[in-house]
């Protein structure tokens, strides 16, 4: 029997754990993230609309890309491919459709401002609220537990055979040390470039997925393995080209082109 909870009741509701922990992490990190956008002087206004369109591209993605390296699963079962609350979000499929998205929003809503500037002020909130959605989110879901393990921080998941490595819980405390080094590299570079902590984001983020799905998870995981090593393989490089390129810049790039205050009309 598990000993993490799946779900709970309040009277004749059922609330899936996975998706209130989920729900929980999104608003935070919103909340954060838009406290982080209007100390560096970007005009928040029409950041509600931008944040709910990236987490419904996000989830859109994460779930499509689940399915797609799982067809075999999925096939001939049309009810298991709206079924989040058994788990089942591919982290990089949600990257792959809410970044675009993001990116389009950006230059819609923000025209007139930095598109590093901006990432630089987001991205650590983003970590933040992925570090808070792993210990809430698929610490509670069906199969959530990575390989078996006889060792004493092994834990019993639902749909899991024995102890499991509690890999959300090491998802959770990897992000939230990523999260702490880039506040220290945003503090102690007080003239820093910008895109530098967004490229260092991309490179230990990319690099410690791909890790913990190779080491931790493996032919276990249920958003494709491979496909997961890739991907994060990928982002990593994409991350060292940025900041590369923005290391060698002569001089620091000024974070906003105009007042980012300025009112924006979509």
């Amino acid at each position: 029997m598990s000993g993490v909870p799946t779900s709970f009741h309040l009277g004749p509701l059922v609330f899936h754990t996975y998706g209130f922990g989920l729900a929980i992490a999104a608003y935070v990190c919103y909340l954060y993230a838009r406290r982080r956008l209007a100390h560096a002087d970007f005009d928040v206004a029409p950041f509600g609309k931008f944040a709910f369109s990236l987490i419904v591209a996000g989830l859109l993605g994460a779930r499509l890309a689940n399915v797609a390296t799982n067809w075999s699963y999925y096939a001939g079962h049309p009810a298991r491919w709206i079924a989040v609350w058994q788990g089942g979000l591919a982290s990089f499929g949600g990257i792959a459709l809410g970044l675009p998205v993001g990116l389009y929003l950006q230059r819609r809503w923000w025209p007139r401002s930095s598109l590093a500037a901006f990432t630089d002020a987001l991205v650590p909130a983003l970590i933040a609220g992925w570090a808070l959605g792993r210990v809430l989110g698929p610490q509670f879901m069906v199969n959530g537990g990575g390989h078996l393990t006889h060792q004493w921080f092994g834990i019993h998941y639902a749909g899991q055979f024995g102890e499991r490595v509690p890999v959300p819980l090491l998802q959770g405390a990897e992000d939230a040390i990523l999260w702490l080094a880039l506040l220290t590299i945003e503090h102690v570079r007080s003239h820093r470039r910008v895109g530098v902590v967004t490229g260092t984001a991309m490179i230990v983020w990319g690099l410690v997925r791909a890790l913990d799905e190779r080491l931790l998870l493996g032919q276990e995981s249920h958003s494709g393995s491979l496909g997961v090593q890739i991907a994060g393989l990928v982002l990593a490089l994409a991350g060292a080209v940025l900041l590369v390129r923005q290391l060698r810049v002569g001089r620091s790039t000024p974070g906003q082109l105009v007042d980012p205050r300025a009112p924006v009309t979509p």
